[in-house]
């Protein structure tokens, strides 16, 4: 599977762009686009090519960590899937596209959609020195404009874009994407009850258009979960030195939480459980509530029965558990 943490040369090519840059005055440009997204705001007040780095010093290694979670668990389940074109919809800097290129090598053909001139010419600054993102079209406007010139593509994936439009919006732009989606598509949301509730919602809308889900549930059916609760996973991923200072931030990690389906065209093979929350390991037994084909379930794998609980035991949140579907 794929590491959650930057690529290298991707690494490299932010490095080479931040040289110079005043973190004081990065952490500022962050904070405000950050407070701007947590007000329900979009990528508007992005409008600089400062303004465009701190944004991805800010946010680019928690959403690649996410989008690389989420395409982990896909390729868990549809270890065959090689799709060969790709298309990034609301794909800013480039972060999805990054992760899309690092999971699957059979990716050659990377057409990528946003509306934010700054964030677009830095994801072709950054990606113009990798050999095969080299050549990737990015092409700038509205998503639903876009989309409809767009051809259609293996796997198209719209990561931490869908929460900056309306509702009406929102299911015009997934009936759209549905239908540039030869084989697979990925949406990525923020883990929080907004974020689960946009992610059921298109789920459940292009389900009745025919869509069957692959990740993370095990079925089609209405998601067994009852507020206030709500399906959502967590990737770790390292900070950066100039990351901790932006953030002001002493620990070394950062635990991302997000939400995410992903949708294919037939049905897939296998849909095995879901691990919804971190197991609770005691000397007596392992206790962990799954998602599975028969709804919600609270497993107790007892201690007594060695095998079982020594594979329990290495269950972790977010994990596809064989055989418990």
């Amino acid at each position: 599977m794929t590491a959650p943490d930057l690529p290298a040369e991707l690494k490299s090519a932010l490095d080479a762009k931040l040289q110079g840059l005043s973190r004081n005055d990065a952490a500022g440009r962050a904070a405000v686009i950050s407070q701007t997204y947590r007000d329900g705001g979009g990528s508007g007040t992005i409008r600089s090519e400062a303004d465009a780095l701190a944004y991805a010093l800010a946010r680019m290694p928690a959403t690649y960590a996410a989008v690389t979670a989420s395409l982990n668990a896909l390729r868990e389940i549809r270890p065959d899937f090689a799709p060969k074109d790709l298309l990034d919809v609301g794909a800013g800097p480039g972060t999805a596209t990054w992760a899309a290129a690092e999971a699957f090598s059979s990716l050659q053909d990377f057409t990528l959609l946003d509306a934010n001139r700054a964030l677009r010419a830095l994801a072709l600054d950054l990606g113009g020195g990798n050999g095969r993102l080299r050549g990737m079209r990015y092409q700038h406007g509205e998503a639903r404009a876009e989309l409809a010139r767009a051809e259609a593509a293996d796997l198209v994936v719209a990561s931490y874009m869908i929460g900056e439009i309306g509702d009406a919006e929102r299911k015009t732009l997934a009936e759209l994407m549905w239908a540039k989606t030869r084989d697979t598509l990925l949406i990525v949301e923020p883990g929080t009850p907004a974020g689960y509730a946009r992610i059921l919602a298109l789920r459940a809308q292009l389900i009745a258009s025919g869509a069957h889900v692959a990740a993370p549930c095990p079925h089609n059916d209405k998601c067994p979960l009852t507020a206030p609760d709500w399906c959502h996973f967590t990737q770790r991923l390292p900070r950066s030195r100039a990351h901790k200072q932006l953030k002001s931030a002493e620990l070394p990690y950062e635990d991302e939480k997000f939400a995410y389906v992903a949708l294919t065209r037939a049905p897939v093979a296998q849909r095995p459980a879901r691990v919804l929350a971190q197991p609770d390991v005691s000397k007596v037994e392992v206790t962990a509530k799954l998602c599975t084909a028969r709804g919600l379930v609270i497993a107790r794998v007892p201690r007594r029965a060695k095998a079982d609980y020594a594979a329990a035991r290495r269950w972790r949140w977010g994990d596809a558990v064989m055989g418990e579907s």
